[in-house]
């Protein structure tokens, strides 16, 4: 006798077959997969998004004079990014992202990191969309033996276009190019490189000539955005040249030469745009490393890449693979060569490289496609020529793809049972990726938890041993200070920041003789240093400072005379010239260094607010009133242009104009006390005595908000 299923069983059961079935049916839609990479490549960078500004930040982010205005736009196509510094990086993109920030979140540190978090994103799922559209062709051949081959390979390569782009989003490797607002120049070249090749392949899908041409163009715009964001998105054009000529079979012989030709045209006009910033005298002198040695950095810095891929443990700024020893003479390179376990992994990465190429099988085109695009674009960067440094972390973002496409191509080989296998352990390694970047995204808090951490993990730079210095000196910790100052002058005695900053803490100690003595020494060495290393002013401006404090004002003006010959174009030297040419002869003679300063360099605000508070001591309101507009033009959030009118206005008794203006100022600056004690005072004049005291309450309300917030801040930290 045969007896009834148990309907309760059957019941319990059959929800939990289908559960991940339906989670799996789920993740099939390719939205649901975009939305999956946005959320994790958000959230895995969420610690850093309070962060403070760090390193290049405090320029790009805050005292950049190009990114303060949208007037400016086509001016930042003229200059290189750091302007003072002997850097040849021209990134006009970079800066102009900065713009749209600074318009949106002012100088709140929040919004900037919040943008490289989303470029970074978006470039994510640009790669997903371009793989989803190159692996058919690449991996195709794998599943051509199946049934249903054709309808099987778009579901395939779909999968694993997106687990690819998701293990590339979250991986840790890249923190250095989105935690680091400075390195932003990495996902706009990626974003706008990944944009101009997914454009052109919509091109050829569009039967409208119209449409057709809007895609070619915006395609071509596209690729000479990524071009002016970051220098490497050249290799971005050399790579799809690579798949075009090498791989892709839908484009005819004529439609890849006429794509050639509109490849090379973009980049002659970024060749031109090249050209309009001023000639710099270049990065200092070369190494001068024999062509053995390159060699050895070579293997040394793919050893290093290969490793940070595989597993990206110890990940730190100020990376190097130079073994100071090996570089002195022949026999000490060939000592230390057989030692050198990088150079051990960098051989075995190539032969893996070349072994994946060479063999025949299902993956073979993608494990050649992605160890070409690996090699391409790690070559520029790969010791073959003079960089600021051996490796760095941020320079895998491109090449990074390619690594990973490689190892998916080595995975195809793999039988049906490995592969899900395979997928476990890819699963896996997006958890512990995710991870991994989560942990290293909180080193860019605050600035002493950067840098005492990239000590700590081996990057012990000059430049990071001076900055933690620094750090240490803005805290009033002059002691603390000085011993790091002591330990970059041992690290390289002829660095002449180190040197100033070392006297300066002295100085702040109260140890005014060695300071003066060690200000002079800077200031004597700055005039032959200064080729090699940027800044070597500031010991002359130090100098010059320490004269006013004697109270001898002729010394400085005599030391800030020669200077202006030695370093023409500095702007805190003329400013300083300038007003104690103001305190000593009058605004008149002041204001023939600011004006020739200005008149060359329009864009500056400093010099036109200057130059409008000189104008304003002369009573020349017309001229003084054209400067502060200037100054208002040159900086949307700036409020010191209208904090000048409006005084002018009141020394007019033109109050009500002064009032308007004023809340103009306090529009800009809602959260600035100093505006509505401005605007108090204006209105105390005008004898409404309500509105004055209604200021003047919000002035302590957000005075106490300050202290609330600075209270919770510290809170959190010391947790």
């Amino acid at each position: 006798m045969e007896l009834a299923p148990d309907s309760s069983t059957i019941a319990d059961v059959a929800p939990q077959k289908s559960r991940p079935r339906k989670a799996l049916a789920i993740l099939q839609r390719t939205w649901v997969r975009y939305a999956a990479l946005a959320l994790l490549g958000l959230a895995i960078h969420f610690p850093a998004l309070p962060g403070e500004l760090i390193w290049d930040d405090t320029f790009l982010a805050r005292d950049n004079p190009f990114i303060r205005s949208p007037v400016l736009v086509f001016e930042a196509f003229r200059h290189h990014l750091l302007l003072d510094s002997l850097s040849m990086h021209y990134r006009p993109v970079q800066n102009m992202s900065y713009m749209l920030d600074y318009f949106f979140w002012n100088t709140d540190t929040y919004g900037f990191h919040l943008s490289n978090v989303l470029w970074h994103v978006g470039s994510g799922l640009l790669l997903f969309a371009l793989l989803q559209r190159l692996l058919p062709g690449l991996i195709g051949p794998a599943l051509s033996t199946s049934p249903n081959s054709e309808n099987n390979s778009s579901k395939f390569s779909s999968l694993i276009a997106f687990f690819l782009a998701l293990i590339w989003v979250v991986h840790p490797v890249h923190s250095a190019a989105v935690d680091y607002i400075s390195g932003r120049a990495d996902s706009l070249a990626f974003f706008f490189a990944a944009g101009a090749w997914l454009l052109l392949l919509a091109a050829r899908s569009r039967s409208g000539a119209l449409a057709r041409t809007a895609c070619y163009t915006l395609a071509a715009f596209s690729l000479l955005l990524a071009l002016c964001s970051r220098e490497s998105a050249c290799m971005w054009v050399v790579v799809f040249l690579f798949h075009l000529f090498g791989f892709e079979k839908k484009f005819s012989r004529r439609a890849k030469l006429f794509v050639l030709g509109g490849c090379l045209a973009v980049v002659g006009i970024y060749a031109g745009l090249r050209q309009l910033p001023e000639r710099r005298p270049g990065p200092g002198p070369t190494n001068d490393w024999a062509a053995p040695v390159r060699a050895v950095l070579m293997l040394r810095a793919l050893g290093d890449y290969g490793r940070l891929m595989v597993f990206p443990s110890n990940l730190h700024m100020e990376r190097t693979v130079v073994n100071t020893e090996a570089t002195q003479s022949r026999f000490e390179w060939r000592r230390t060569i057989e030692s050198e376990y990088l150079t051990v992994t960098g051989l075995l990465v190539l032969a893996g490289l070349i072994a994946g190429a060479m063999r025949k099988g299902p993956g073979r085109s993608l494990r050649f496609f992605g160890g070409a695009w690996f090699v391409l674009a790690y070559l520029p960067t790969s010791n073959v020529v003079d960089l600021n440094a051996t490796v760095a972390e941020h320079w895998l973002y491109f090449p990074s793809v390619g690594f990973i496409l490689f190892v998916a191509g080595c995975l195809a080989e793999l039988p049906r049972r490995a592969l899900r296998v395979a997928a476990t352990a890819a699963c896996l390694a997006v958890v512990g990726l995710s991870a991994r970047s989560y942990v290293r995204s909180g080193d860019w808090l605050t600035n002493e938890i950067f840098y005492t951490r990239t000590l700590q993990a081996g990057g012990g730079s000059i430049r990071v041993v001076l900055n933690l210095g620094q750090v240490y000196a803005a805290k009033g910790e002059y002691h603390h200070a000085e011993m790091l100052y002591r330990r970059a002058l041992q690290l390289c005695p002829s660095y002449l920041m180190a040197s100033n900053n070392l006297a300066d803490a002295l100085y702040r100690q109260g140890k005014i003789d060695e300071a003066d003595r060690t200000f002079r020494e800077a200031s004597a060495a700055a005039p032959e240093a200064r080729k090699e290393y940027p800044r070597t002013w500031v010991a002359v401006l130090n100098v010059a400072k320490m004269r006013i404090e004697a109270n001898d004002t002729p010394g400085a003006l005599e030391i800030l005379v020669k200077a202006r010959r030695d370093y023409p174009g500095v702007w805190r030297l003329i400013s300083l010239e300038s007003e104690l040419l103001r305190k000593t002869q009058g605004p008149d003679a002041a204001l023939l260094s600011v004006e020739e300063f200005a008149r060359d360099n329009w864009w500056h605000i400093e010099a036109a607010l200057a130059i409008g508070k000189l104008y304003a001591e002369k009573n020349d309101v017309a001229k003084a009133e054209a400067a502060f507009r200037q100054v208002s033009r040159l900086d949307i959030h700036d409020v010191n242009g209208l904090n000048q009118t409006a005084l002018l206005r009141i020394n007019q008794h033109r109050f009500e104009e002064a009032c308007a203006i004023q809340r103009r100022a306090i529009a800009r600056q809602p959260d600035e006390p100093r505006q509505y004690l401005i605007l108090s005072d204006i209105l105390e004049k005008m004898g409404r005595g309500d509105e004055a005291r209604a200021a003047l309450a919000q002035v302590q309300h957000l005075q106490s908000l300050v202290k609330t917030q600075s209270s919770m801040s510290s809170d959190m930290l010391a947790n």
